[in-house]
């Protein structure tokens, strides 16, 4: 695995000195790395590399909002989230939305449009994920991973922004997905 690239600001750059893998996951990569500081001094970076991800805010005509019902295991709670997944290796984020899509709820779209990306914690991961608006929705039926376990729900886009202000939804890419659509498409 790679280390990340350096800023190109020498004034505010760590420079990768030397690093070690940690832990190496099904999913997520933990390594230790030290860097040169630009006071020249060291420092100890921990952080966990993740391959990347989709979410999908997906409108219906009628302006409701596809969500979703999940377990959370670190949480020890049932999450309301939007549509989403890791990339597998090679795939362009749009397939990825695309096949979350279909795959968690069924629906395929007929209209894609990327609206922006997020570094869901920048601390200590370099997740970046993309999110996606799928309007044209069509059921063609999920295809559930054998070790995936989701309801799915449809809910008016403004509720689901007052859900988002009540607390009811927390998850940082369902969040940015929606508050996205809402500030820059639907003024």
């Amino acid at each position: 695995m790679s280390r990340p690239e350096s800023s190109a600001d020498p004034q505010l750059a760590e420079t990768f000195v030397e690093g070690d893998e940690v832990y190496s996951g099904v999913l997520l990569h933990v390594r230790r790395d030290v860097v040169r500081l630009p006071s020249g001094r060291t420092a100890v970076r921990e952080y966990i590399r993740h391959p990347g991800a989709a979410v999908v805010v997906a409108l219906f005509d009628d302006e409701r909002v596809l969500l979703e019902r999940q377990y959370r295991y670190p949480h020890a709670r049932v999450m309301v989230e939007l549509p989403a997944g890791k990339l597998d290796p090679g795939e362009p984020h749009l397939a990825t939305a695309q096949r979350e899509l279909r795959e968690e709820t069924g629906y395929v779209a007929r209209e894609w449009r990327r609206l922006g990306a997020i570094h869901p914690s920048v601390a200590y991961t370099d997740e970046l994920i993309e999110i996606y608006l799928a309007r044209g929705l069509e059921q063609r039926g999920a295809k559930l991973d054998d070790d995936e376990f989701l309801e799915t729900f449809k809910l008016p886009f403004g509720e689901a922004l007052d859900w988002v202000a009540q607390g009811r939804i927390t998850d940082a890419k369902s969040v940015a997905g929606l508050l996205w659509v809402r500030t820059f498409l639907l003024r």
